[in-house]
């Protein structure tokens, strides 16, 4: 009998450990996959029922041997996990094997695909930088920067050491996609940096890892070291000419060093702030020297671009936003967890249909897309087609593509507040648009609390000012929910709101 348990963090956080124990105990040995992203069903447990993967969740350890006993009568079966809604929803390419494979396993990542996407760019090196391009992959980590110029940039420069550094620093609230991956498919980043590396002559690479992130830490080193062994790192890139080989580097925890300039900081042994740019860090970043500085999704991606084809990759998706994205939906909302779609769908389809509303089951009041920098979209919005320039058209952000929902109990001029605070507390001083204009608009949310209507023109002010003044996206993107919210929900910022809740 062939059993799967996630070793995913969420998993585990839920139980996973304790129901793998229950599944030994019973004489079985299971396989620790990751996670299929449907977080509400966390610990799921699947079982091979003629070669069909079934799924049972969220199974209790005391549950385990009688599922064990009679798979296909027990209350907890899902039936085929492929057949779920959640899963039949998706289109899977990046995380094709999030929750397949053994993570660590490299016969089992062979097995699924892998190392496919590395061999066709050994074998075509000058094809790798084009592939990438014409795909229209964007950075995933929320500039959305198109990668192929980035790297074609590094290709270019002249040094004779080039670096690819990963940033996994997932400090969004909202967002696990890059934990997700390193803890479910690690070896598909290690083959994305390395095929970055022989586009652009790069023979190191870094992935800078938060330390809140554990088993992802774990998870990213058994597989380099498993990786190396094997040959897909080293002095010769699976018996090639090229080298290249990696590491993993553990943040502090600075929310700022999400930014790439603040992280190759960090890298360094500094102080974990933002540079002023230019230069920018595709001609002198880590050292000094030509870097390419991409997120963990984006470098994850390129093994499907290159085992599948430019076109095969672009076919998904609408105008400038081409490929897939990995939804994490969270919140208030009835089926958490990660999604991976084609962009162009509506905001409200993923909140509604694919998240399945709010878990209070009030009505939607806001979704918050891009992490706490994003806009607060109201269901007046929902019509928005789930891309880069559509979000930016009504003045909204993808970012890294994390979503919280918030039903009508939420009180947005108190989220707004957050924002704010946030910024003030994770801000690294370097600007004083950043770090005074945060502080300040948290004394003049305060102030409009308060009853002041002449604190309203000042916020306005005051976010213009910190949207064009900042030297990084932390203090330039506050404005975002705060505007938003502002906009789509002046009742909360007047009392207006509140005064009909207290006469209700």
């Amino acid at each position: 009998m062939r059993i799967w348990v996630p070793v995913d963090a969420a998993a585990r956080a839920l139980g996973a450990d304790e129901v793998a124990a229950a599944v030994r105990a019973c004489g079985q040995q299971p396989i620790r996959n990751g996670s299929r992203g449907m977080v509400w069903l966390e610990p799921l447990l699947e079982i091979e029922i003629e070669g069909i993967r079934h799924g049972f969740g969220p199974v209790e350890p005391d549950e385990v041997a009688a599922i064990l006993a009679d798979p296909r009568g027990h209350a907890k079966a899902l039936g085929p996990v492929e057949e779920l809604p959640w899963m039949r929803a998706q289109t899977r390419l990046t995380f094709a094997r999030v929750g397949v494979t053994d993570p660590l396993s490299l016969e089992d990542y062979k097995a699924h695909g892998g190392l496919e996407g590395l061999k066709a760019a050994i074998a075509a090196p000058a094809r790798i930088i084009p592939e990438v391009t014409d795909s229209g992959l964007r950075g995933r980590g929320g500039a959305g920067f198109p990668t192929g110029i980035k790297w074609a940039t590094v290709a270019k420069a002249e040094s004779p050491q080039k670096y690819i550094v990963c940033n996994a620093d997932e400090g969004d609230s909202g967002t696990f996609a890059d934990r997700m991956l390193m803890e479910g498919d690690p070896f598909t980043l290690i083959e994305g940096m390395a095929i970055a590396g022989i586009a652009v002559g790069a023979t190191r690479g870094y992935v800078y890892i938060r330390s809140e992130y554990p088993d992802a830490i774990r998870a990213m080193r058994a597989a380099i070291d498993i990786a190396r062994v094997a040959g897909v790192l080293g002095a010769s890139v699976l018996g090639s000419d090229h080298r290249f080989d990696m590491e993993v580097r553990v943040g502090a925890g600075a929310y700022v060093c999400g930014e790439e300039t603040s992280l190759l900081n960090s890298l360094e042994g500094k102080r974990g702030v933002v540079r002023a740019k230019p230069p920018i860090p595709a001609l002198q970043g880590l050292f000094g020297q030509p870097t390419v500085v991409n997120n963990v999704i984006s470098l994850a991606t390129v093994p499907w671009i290159m085992a599948n084809g430019a076109a095969a990759y672009a076919a998904h998706g609408i105008g400038r936003s081409r490929g897939t994205m990995p939804l994490q939906i969270a919140g208030n909302v009835k089926y958490g967890g990660l999604c991976e779609i084609a962009f162009g769908r509506s905001l409200g389809e993923i909140v509604e249909q694919i998240g399945g509303g709010t878990a209070s089951g009030r009505p939607v009041k806001a979704v918050q897309v891009g992490g706490p920098l994003g806009a607060y979209f109201p269901p007046a919005l929902f019509d928005t087609p789930f891309g880069y320039e559509e979000f930016a058209g009504k003045d909204g952000l993808v970012g890294h593509a994390g979503i919280v929902v918030f039903d009508d109990s939420a009180n947005m001029m108190a989220l707004a507040r957050f924002a704010m605070e946030f910024c003030a507390v994770e801000s690294c001083g370097k600007c004083t648009p950043c770090r005074v204009g945060s502080v300040r608009g948290v004394e003049t949310i305060d102030r409009i609390a308060a009853g002041d209507p002449a604190a309203m023109p000042l916020l306005t002010d005051l976010c213009n000012t910190m949207k064009w003044g900042s030297l990084c996206a932390l203090g330039g993107f506050v404005p975002y929910p705060v505007m938003s919210a502002l906009t789509h929900f002046p009742d909360d910022f007047t009392g207006r709101a509140r005064r009909v809740e207290a006469a209700e």
